[in-house]
C-alpha cells in the first residue's frame, strides 16, 4: 500500500491450486483497476511434441498433460484421431471409455471438495490441518478418490498416466468379473457421495453471482466422453467448428493464452455450465440430490459449485454402476488406419470442456496439433469475478481481502499445469 488511496494486492504463489500461478490487484481510489491471475508456469508444448508423431501416439503423450485428469486428455486425443481416420467407436467400447471418464470424475471432484475447497468454508489453511479436526470427513473424501481411481487403473492399467488406451479403444477389455469386482465399493461411494452433497450443501457461501455465457458439451447423455457445444444463449455448433466459434489470445501476464467466444464474448465451462445445460439429464439419485441441495435451474455462484462437483460424483457412481451391469466384452479395439485428414475431438474434463485437433498426413504422421484446456478458456472470467469480488469488499483490510480472492480462484479448481502451455513461441532479436 504506497498510501490511503492506493492499493496493490500481491498473491506470490497460489495454494490449494494444481500448478504454480500468483495474482495481483491494483486499487486507486474507489476503483479496482487491474486485475491480473498471472500464470507463470513454464509453457508445456505439447503441441509442438506431437508434429511429426505417429497417429497412434497422441493418447500416451497427452495424458501427461495432467496427472489429475490424463483420462480427459486421453478420450479427446482418441477422438480427434479416430475422427481423422473417418472411424467412430461406440457400443461396449465405448460405454467402457465412458466409464474409466466416471473413474476420473469420481477420483478428480473427491481430490477438489475434501483436500482443496473445503478447508476454505470450514476455516482452515490446508487439509492437514482439517483432517486434524475432521479426520472421518477426509477419510471419506480418500475413499472416494481410491474408488475412482481403482476403475481407472482396471481400466487403464494403472491409476496415473493410463497405459491400457489406444486409438480404437483399449490394448486390453477387463472382463465381466474384474468389472464386478468394482461393485462393492462403487455402491458404498453411492452412500458417501450422497452424504457428499448433503455436507457441502450446508456450507457458508459468500455471495457472488455472475453473467458470463455458459460452454457445455451436450447429448441425449449427460456429457463426459462425447457431445455437441452448446451455449445459454442457444448457439451450438458442431465439434470440428470449434476454432470458428472460440478464439484464443495471448495477454502480456500469463503464459496460458485466454479465450473468448466469436460472437459472444468472455465464457464459462466446467461443472457449473454442465449443470446448467443439462441437468434434466443427470441420473435419478444425481437430479433428486441436486434438488435437496436446493440447486435450481442453474447454478451461478462459483463458490456453490462444490455441490455441483458433489453431484456429478453421485452422477458419475450411478453411471458407472449402470455401465457395470449390462456389460458383455467387446473385441478390445476397432481398427483405426491412418490417412490425411483433420480431425476433431472434445470431451467434459472435470474441470471444463477440453477440445483436440489434429492434422495428419498420408502416412499418418501429425503435421500440427491445437490442444484448448478448459482452465485457459476459464481465465477471464475468473478475471472478472475477482474484479467484482473486490470492488464490492473494498472496505476489506489487505489480509482478508486477499483470502476472499484466493478462495475465488479456488472455487474454480484451475489446472494451471494444463492450461501453461501454447501454440508459437516467437522471439524477436535486435
Amino acid at each position: 500500500m504506497t498510501h490511503r488511496h492506493e492499493r496493490t494486492l500481491n498473491i506470490g504463489a497460489l495454494a490449494r491450486v494444481e500448478g504454480e500461478g500468483a495474482m495481483q490487484v491494483r486499487v486507486a481510489g474507489d476503483r479496482v483497476e487491474e486485475i491480473l491471475l498471472n500464470i507463470y508456469e513454464p509453457p508445456r508444448f505439447f503441441e509442438a511434441f506431437l508434429r511429426g508423431r505417429a497417429y497412434t501416439e497422441p493418447p500416451d503423450i497427452t495424458s501427461r498433460i495432467c496427472g489429475i485428469c490424463p483420462v480427459a486428455y486421453q478420450m479427446s486425443a482418441c477422438r480427434a484421431v479416430e475422427s481423422a481416420c473417418g472411424v467412430a467407436v461406440d457400443g461396449p467400447l465405448g460405454d467402457l471409455r465412458r466409464l474409466m471418464y466416471c473413474g476420473e470424475w469420481i477420483s478428480s471432484h473427491a481430490l477438489h471438495i475434501y483436500l482443496l475447497h473445503a478447508p476454505d468454508f470450514l476455516g482452515y489453511p490446508s487439509a492437514v490441518e482439517m483432517a486434524r479436526a475432521y479426520r472421518p470427513l477426509v477419510e471419506r473424501g480418500l475413499e472416494l478418490k481410491k474408488t475412482g481411481n481403482a476403475i481407472i487403473e482396471l481400466l487403464g492399467g494403472r491409476a496415473i498416466h493410463p497405459v491400457n488406451v489406444r486409438v480404437g479403444g483399449f490394448h486390453r477389455v477387463p472382463t465381466p468379473r474384474e468389472l464386478r469386482g468394482l461393485v462393492p465399493g462403487l455402491r458404498r461411494a453411492l452412500e458417501d457421495a450422497l452424504a457428499t452433497v448433503r455436507w457441502v450443501a450446508g456450507f457458508d457461501f459468500p455471495d457472488l453471482t455472475f453473467d458470463h455465457e455458459f460452454l457445455a458439451l451436450t447429448g441425449e447423455e449427460y456429457p463426459l466422453e462425447r457431445g455437441t457445444p452448446r451455449t445459454t444463449t442457444g448457439a451450438a455448433f458442431e465439434v470440428a467448428d470449434f476454432e470458428d466459434e472460440v478464439a484464443e489470445y495471448q495477454v502480456p501476464h500469463s503464459t496460458a493464452l485466454h479465450s473468448r467466444l466469436v460472437h459472444g464474448g468472455r465464457y464459462l465451462t466446467g461443472p457449473l455450465a454442465r449443470f446448467a445445460l443439462n441437468r434434466d439429464r443427470l441420473s435419478p439419485l444425481a437430479h433428486e440430490a441436486a434438488a435437496d441441495a436446493g440447486l435450481g435451474h442453474e447454478c451461478r455462484n462459483p463458490f456453490q459449485s462444490i455441490v455441483v462437483r458433489a453431484v456429478e460424483i453421485v452422477h458419475a457412481v450411478e453411471e458407472a454402476l449402470r455401465v457395470i451391469a449390462s456389460y458383455e466384452p467387446p473385441p478390445p479395439y476397432v481398427p483405426v488406419r491412418a490417412r490425411a485428414g483433420r480431425g476433431h475431438g472434445a470431451t467434459e474434463a472435470p474441470r471444463g470442456l477440453l477440445y483436440h485437433r489434429y492434422d495428419l498426413d498420408g502416412e499418418g504422421l501429425l503435421t500440427s496439433a491445437r490442444i484448448v484446456p478448459p482452465t485457459s478458456q476459464n481465465q477471464a472470467a475468473i478475471e472478472e469475478d475477482l474484479r467484482r469480488l473486490v470492488q464490492d469488499r473494498l472496505d476489506l483490510d489487505d489480509a482478508a481481502l486477499t483470502s476472499a480472492c484466493e478462495r475465488t480462484i479456488r472455487s474454480y479448481d484451475p489446472c494451471i499445469s494444463c492450461a501453461a502451455h501454447f501454440l508459437d513461441l516467437k522471439v524477436v532479436r535486435s
